[in-house]
């Protein structure tokens, strides 16, 4: 099957790029390199001769509509990621995570597939003690979560597409984004020793690049019964305080102290428990634990001390 996936060469792309060619699918990669990894595909370019790599924009209408012909499935992921980088710069973030879309829209055939990333930030604040459910309503608290649920909506409404709201990410990709919240807290822990919390209390829900990547490949391989509707994607396992994160870091690195300020500010006020149910019960269930990425992040952490870069 013919894939495009803008935004391929980033955090999630250059895990997902190999697995789908691995199941033998023909993948092009639309993607500007604005993070700067050019090389984060270059051994699966090596590998697999199905894979072909534009450098070009997916806001541009003409770029983008050449990318499309004769695609079967499209996975927008191209945006700009995360609360702040959003408040940073919110022209290009209405500009990438939803005006490029409407785009894709105008263009796309009704009968390509589009398998889309959403956040399941868009709940915002849920109630104390209830898990979100796809039902639930969502409350953004930021222009990113905004942005998200504006989109998911957009296409919802559209055929043949399918909404998956990811929790936070985490893990080790060739096009590796140290700013997410567990990759984060655990390069400080390696070579800072520290961290302090703000608003330790503030609940989220996480979930491996790795498995991010399956749940794609999943929603493709039972799009049939899927198509229409927006899943949570996250570990059930791992609905937790970043506090209650730091002390499972703390078990893998003994001397990683943390401490709660009583006052500052999070700058992403999100703080919610989310049910990750109905995606499981089409027989997804992601493999790789919390505790897992925490060790490989680790590793990690400890070899590029001199090359950490934020986006």
């Amino acid at each position: 099957m013919n894939v495009l996936i803008t935004g391929g060469a980033g955090y999630i792309g250059s895990v997902l790029v190999p697995l789908f060619l691995s199941k033998g699918h023909t993948v092009t990669v639309l993607d500007n390199f604005r993070t700067g990894y050019r090389t984060s595909l270059l051994s699966t370019l090596s590998n697999y001769p199905l894979l072909t790599i534009v450098e070009g924009d997916a806001r541009n209408a003409n770029t983008l509509r050449e990318a499309l012909i004769g695609q079967a499935v499209v996975i927008p992921l191209a945006a700009v990621v995360g609360a702040p980088a959003c408040d940073h710069d919110p022209i290009t973030a209405r500009m990438t995570n939803r005006d490029a879309i409407e785009i894709l829209l105008a263009f796309r055939e009704s009968n390509q597939k589009i398998i889309w990333p959403c956040s399941n930030s868009g709940y915002g604040v849920g109630e104390k003690g209830i898990f979100c459910t796809e039902e639930t309503p969502m409350r953004p608290v930021s222009l990113y979560g905004q942005l998200k649920v504006e989109t998911e909506s957009l296409l919802l409404a559209e055929k043949n597409t399918v909404s998956l709201r990811l929790a936070t990410t985490f893990g080790v990709s060739p096009s590796m984004c140290w700013n997410l919240l567990v990759n984060d807290f655990v390069y400080r822990a390696v070579n800072d020793h520290s961290v302090v919390l703000y608003e330790h209390y503030f609940m989220r829900n996480y979930i491996h690049v790795r498995d991010v990547a399956r749940a794609f490949l999943h929603v493709l391989e039972h799009f049939e019964q899927m198509k229409g509707q927006a899943y949570n994607v996250g570990l059930s396992t791992a609905n937790l305080s970043k506090l209650e994160l730091c002390k499972e870091i703390q078990k893998q690195v003994p001397n990683f102290d943390f401490a709660e300020s009583a006052i500052g500010h999070d700058p992403d006020q999100r703080n919610y428990v989310v049910s990750n149910a109905k995606i499981e019960g089409t027989g997804f269930l992601p493999l790789v634990s919390l505790q897992e990425g925490i060790a490989e992040l680790i590793k990690a952490s400890k070899i590029v001390l001199r090359e950490r870069r934020d986006y």
